[in-house]
């Protein structure tokens, strides 16, 4: 998995390694970060997240990308294709570490990640969970050209959450995309 590297003007985009886990502790520690993605985890239980994201990837090919500012070298979020067992779909789903919002990194990200699942992956569709009230991600994904289609249903530990699936299909990104070049 060492091979795989996405790049954009700002950032590198690469499966999750454990020189990433100081940063990731700190972006699991904050409760405004992680109030929609299931709240502060403890520095052991996010080792276990890193290493589930880490195993997802060579186990399946596809797992969040570790966001590595170019200039900097410091890692700010999590992004990419993800694919849990029993999930709705073939998700496209992203979080940044407090410091890196407001500066255009999420959106950066998405984008490529959204091309790496269509163009690399081959994907039909790609979907984005996000819970009610999440408006910073529903913004998000309006941004890219998704639409909210409602409701969906998710696998435990997370059957009580609230959260509508938004997506498109690989002919909606093909226009969507030519939009975010402008």
């Amino acid at each position: 998995m060492s091979d795989i590297r996405v790049e954009t003007e700002r950032l590198i985009l690469r499966p999750p390694t454990l020189e990433d886990f100081p940063r990731w502790a700190e972006f699991q520690a904050d409760p405004e970060t992680t109030r929609f993605i299931g709240g502060v985890k403890t520095p052991a239980e996010t080792w276990r997240i890193l290493a589930t994201v880490a195993g997802a990837w060579s186990l399946t090919g596809v797992g969040f990308f570790s966001v590595i500012e170019k200039s900097s070298g410091l890692w700010l979020g999590r992004i990419g294709p993800w694919r849990p067992h029993g999930w709705p779909g073939a998700e496209v789903g992203w979080s940044l570490h407090p410091d890196a919002t407001g500066k255009g990194y999420a959106q950066e990200a998405a984008v490529a990640s959204m091309d790496y699942a269509f163009d690399v992956l081959g994907w039909d569709d790609v979907i984005h969970t996000i819970e009610d009230g999440n408006a910073a991600s529903a913004r998000l994904a309006q941004r890219l050209g998704s639409r909210n289609r409602g409701p969906s249903a998710l696998p435990e530990p997370f059957a009580h959450v609230v959260a509508n699936l938004w997506g498109q299909t690989r002919e909606e990104w093909a226009l969507n995309r030519l939009t975010l070049i402008r």
